[in-house]
């Protein structure tokens, strides 16, 4: 699509087929992007524009920075630095259940959380659930056992993905976070250690990439 087709934004070129497509639609990746290529962005596809689209990695700080007249057509949440102006229709069926293992996971398991709401997918944020208190996850197994698939969120050694990966058998999607001390290394000994799970069948996403794992679970639960 031209640039002209996609709102005058030179050099952003909207790939609007997606949904047609893959069943996802396009979303915006703010970080580095330039002031003035988020402002035009987000004049474009406000609520009410007729058009679904999600600003990921969008922080408060920046948010703050665009001008008011354009900020108020967004639902913003500074936890997951997500946008959201229009947002896909509701739909009923085939849930997801985000778990985190700590409040320091949040920004993670939140951004997993808000792009499941745009696309309208039903779901379920069960915080705090690491397991160096296992209790606080096995006392919510049945709830979260009554959804179509998990997202699994944990930073430090990423243990939560391999113990959900033996309780459930639903879809699992490992996320690391990039939180803890030293040896954790900004999510790698995470990643490393979800790799590595003897849970069979656990699917490992990126560092810190609540989105895309809320994109793999909404291709389980669209299949539904």
């Amino acid at each position: 699509m031209d640039a002209q087709k996609a709102g005058n934004l030179p050099g952003i070129l909207f790939d609007h087929a997606r949904r047609a497509r893959i069943g996802l639609p396009e979303a915006v990746f703010c970080e580095g992007k330039p002031m003035e290529a988020l402002i035009a962005l987000l004049r474009r596809f406000p609520r009410g524009s007729g058009e679904a689209i999600l600003f990921t990695r969008l922080a408060p700080d920046i948010f703050a920075a665009i001008p008011e007249d354009v900020r108020s057509g967004y639902d913003y949440d500074p936890v997951s630095r997500t946008a959201i102006g229009e947002r896909l229709p509701e739909r009923g069926g085939a849930s997801v259940a985000v778990v985190s293992a700590g409040a320091a996971d949040a920004p993670v398991a939140r951004e997993a959380a808000r792009t499941l709401y745009y696309l309208g997918i039903p779901h379920t944020l069960f915080e705090d659930c690491g397991v160096a208190g296992l209790w606080r996850l096995t006392e919510r197994l049945p709830h979260i056992n009554a959804h179509r698939a998990v997202i699994a969120v944990a930073g430090l050694e990423g243990a939560l993905a391999s113990v959900l990966g033996g309780l459930t058998p639903l879809p699992v999607f490992a996320v690391p976070t990039s939180v803890g001390y030293g040896v954790a290394r900004e999510g790698a000994a995470a990643l490393s250690g979800m790799l590595a799970s003897c849970a069979p069948g656990v699917a490992v996403l990126n560092i810190d990439n609540g989105y895309g794992a809320a994109c793999a679970a909404a291709r389980v639960v669209n299949l539904a």
